[in-house]
């Protein structure tokens, strides 16, 4: 008795597509999933459908992919090496793969796994190691091993090529740190880590990691940062891969520019890992988006650190008054008092909807509103602490009542 298709073993094959021709058959949901992963091995993408996804026309937009605007034809496999099927239209499917096999061409269908000549398989990429799982025609099968090969590769990450990345932690919850920032830090030899990073990332690193509390060096804000900027270049230059770990966002109030620029004139290669910053992402916690279609077409961000008429503020205060978007003050509830009087000295309403929210994203997450008239008051009331975001504007009403 004749083995089933789908009981011959698959031959697994790595495909290299840099400069060759694919042809994706259909614009849809599938095409737009597949054709990103195309592109990223270099491939030259043929697109033949009568319609497709915005995100597919942005592509084409950008000259990364070439469409056709009609139903395939035959001729469109000539020269090319692949092809992806990607419609549910099984006699159109049928079409497209018939044709792929008289060229001795793969062919992957959507629709349809037992006629297809290829599966695509499930993908994990760490680094430089991708692993692809194929589950006999099974894919939820084939995802669930491949989430399990994921989460080893995290946890055992290969040794790092010495050098610094500046890899942004997020704004307090552990799980909005980036996928790649959570893969670096599992390869750290060294880990500079600043106080407000969230302490369960610590608790991954290996046992062997030399762990430097940033906010314990002793000398000062300006010398503290120097010695910080020596920390990287030393243990960089010793071999290490020096990971330096940062709340929120590297580049945004992070001094990582800094950083960067000390590591660069040393000749450390320095790789810089954006994170999500809490101007963002502490608003969206507590329910408030800071842009919003009718009430805000624009946001600032600012640092609230030094006070208004400082010699060392180099923000307009009195321009921030007249705005009407939405406006994020970090590091600014030490000097909360005189930032309202500035904006409504500046003109900004004293009515304005006013809200702080302090720890956002994690479990110990406060929120108080108020107005820009009563936000001082009703945070002394409250007794909000460090780290604090200050947010105003109409967008404010948006938030739940219970936020």
């Amino acid at each position: 008795m004749a083995e089933h298709p789908d009981q011959v073993p698959s031959y697994p094959l790595g495909l290299r597509l840099a400069g060759l021709a694919v042809l994706v058959v259909g614009g849809g949901a599938v095409a737009t999933r597949r054709v990103p992963a195309l592109l990223d091995a270099g491939a030259q993408v043929r697109l033949v459908a009568p319609w497709i996804t915005p995100a597919l026309r942005g592509l084409v937009d950008a000259g990364r992919v070439s469409w056709l605007d009609r139903r395939f034809r035959p001729a469109d496999l000539d020269g090319c090496w692949l092809a992806q099927v990607a419609v549910d239209d099984r006699v159109a499917a049928a079409a497209v793969s018939a044709a792929a096999r008289e060229r001795r061409v793969f062919c992957v269908r959507a629709d349809d796994r037992h006629a297809a000549t290829a599966w695509t398989p499930a993908v994990t990429r760490h680094g430089p190691v991708t692993v692809a799982v194929l589950g006999g025609g099974e894919p939820r099968r084939a995802m669930a091993v491949r989430d399990a090969v994921r989460d080893l590769l995290l946890s055992d990450s290969p040794p790092h090529e010495p050098g610094v990345a500046l890899v942004g932690a997020g704004p307090g919850d552990p799980e909005l740190i980036t996928v790649r920032g959570r893969r670096l830090l599992a390869a750290a030899d060294v880990v500079i880590a600043d106080r407000l990073i969230p302490g369960l990332l610590l608790d991954e690193l290996r046992p062997d990691v030399e762990l430097i509390d940033a906010s314990k060096i002793p000398y000062g804000p300006a010398a503290a940062q120097e010695e910080i900027n020596r920390l990287l270049i030393d243990r960089a230059q010793a071999g290490r891969f020096v990971v330096r770990l940062k709340g929120g966002d590297p580049y945004v109030f992070g001094r990582g520019g800094e950083e960067a620029a000390a590591c660069a004139a040393a000749g450390v290669p320095v790789l810089v890992v954006p994170g999500v910053t809490s101007a963002i992402g502490a608003p969206s916690a507590a329910g408030v988006p800071v842009t919003h279609r009718g009430l805000a077409q624009e946001f600032t961000v600012v640092s609230g650190h030094v006070p208004p008429g400082h010699p060392d503020s180099t923000v307009d205060w009195g321009l921030l008054g007249q705005s009407r978007g939405t406006l994020c003050v970090l590091m600014g509830l030490k000097n909360l008092d005189p930032i309202v009087a500035a904006l409504v000295d500046g003109g900004r309403a004293a009515t304005t909807p006013a809200m702080l929210i302090q720890e956002g994203t994690t479990s110990s997450q406060r929120v108080v509103r108020g107005t820009l008239a009563t936000i001082v008051s009703t945070a002394d009331a409250a007794g909000l602490r460090p780290p604090a975001v200050l947010v105003l504007g109409d967008v404010v009403t948006l938030a739940p009542e219970s936020s």
